[in-house]
């Protein structure tokens, strides 16, 4: 029961730091600073940045405590102060916990006197990346020992800020096309440039992905564990993950190559955007839906053991 809590809780805390990294980021280099389609004109940008920091803060404290029930073996043990002080202060999965505590709940607090705008948004991209980087200490890559361990975990790092950035744009682009009707017709011009700006960085990040998911299945999975990929759980995981991950990349070609333009076409020509924007959303649900599953299933082969290392 508390391995399968520890699982989702990490989930938790994975999505809601992607979004407060990814989302606020694409605030700020996607869409115009002011006018029509600006996040400042929007009235949901604020309360998902805080709904996501307090799914972070909620789910980190949560977690910890779940950990530490497994460690244990028993909530009695667990909620000794001996033991919580030990996996507070001497285990990588208490002394991250506390960063990511720390930094939604610092964030919470002082977002709260900012208004809406690039001084917001800027503050909840720092917070959201320091709490995706804090994911690499209780990863394996912590573990790697030497020189070769800060490497994979600057890979680590890389590997879940490149993903939030993905994500992150993924849930903005569904909401604005959920709430495209709502808005004013220059808004779809917004939208729209948005879509055709995402496409070269979804490019690189893209690229960043593979390369970091190259090196850390090197130094995670390596040339001895190859053999048993797909029959112990971890490589399993992972290669689902790997089918899902190009799932995911066919719709981002799709969105690219086909449905953007589309729309772009429909507003030259002044045509109704209606279907274009329709099919969008349904893609766009889908991507985002696969990314909900990648996270998920990283969340669950992180608690597992590799196949080999290197």
């Amino acid at each position: 029961m508390f391995d399968l809590a520890v699982i989702a809780l990490r989930w938790v805390q994975m999505t809601g730091a992607m979004i407060l990294f990814g989302s606020s980021l694409f605030f700020l280099y996607a869409l115009p600073n002011t006018g029509v389609g600006s996040a400042v004109g929007l009235r949901w940008p604020r309360p998902l940045l805080m709904l996501s920091a307090a799914a972070v803060l909620i789910a980190c404290l949560l977690g910890f405590l779940a950990q530490t029930v497994v460690l244990a073996g028993s909530v009695q043990d667990a909620l000794q102060p001996d033991a919580l002080s030990a996996a507070a202060t001497g285990m990588s999965f208490g002394k991250s916990s506390i960063v990511r505590a720390a930094a939604a709940a610092l964030f919470l607090i002082t977002f709260a006197f900012f208004k809406p705008g690039r001084p917001a948004w800027s503050l909840a991209a720092v917070a959201g990346g320091l709490i995706c980087a804090s994911f690499a200490w209780m990863g394996h890559g912590a573990a790697t020992p030497g020189s070769a361990g800060m490497l994979h975990a600057a890979s680590d790092i890389l590997h879940t800020l490149a993903a939030g950035l993905w994500i992150g744009a993924l849930v903005v682009f569904l909401i604005l096309l959920v709430t495209n009707s709502r808005q004013p017709a220059e808004a779809r011009h917004s939208l729209h440039a948005a879509l055709h700006g995402f496409s070269g960085i979804g490019s690189g990040l893209v690229a960043v992905l593979v390369a970091t998911g190259l090196i850390n299945s090197w130094f995670v999975v390596g040339l001895a564990g190859l053999p048993s990929l797909l029959t112990t759980p971890y490589g399993r995981l992972l290669s689902i993950k790997l089918i899902v991950f190009v799932a995911m990349l066919g719709l981002a070609a799709a969105n690219r190559f086909h449905l953007t333009p589309r729309l772009g076409r429909a507003l030259q020509a002044a045509a109704p955007t209606l279907p274009a924007i329709s099919a969008l959303r349904r893609s766009l649900v889908l991507e985002t839906g696969l990314s909900v599953i990648v996270v998920a299933l990283v969340a669950w082969f992180g608690t597992l053991a590799p196949p080999g290392v290197l």
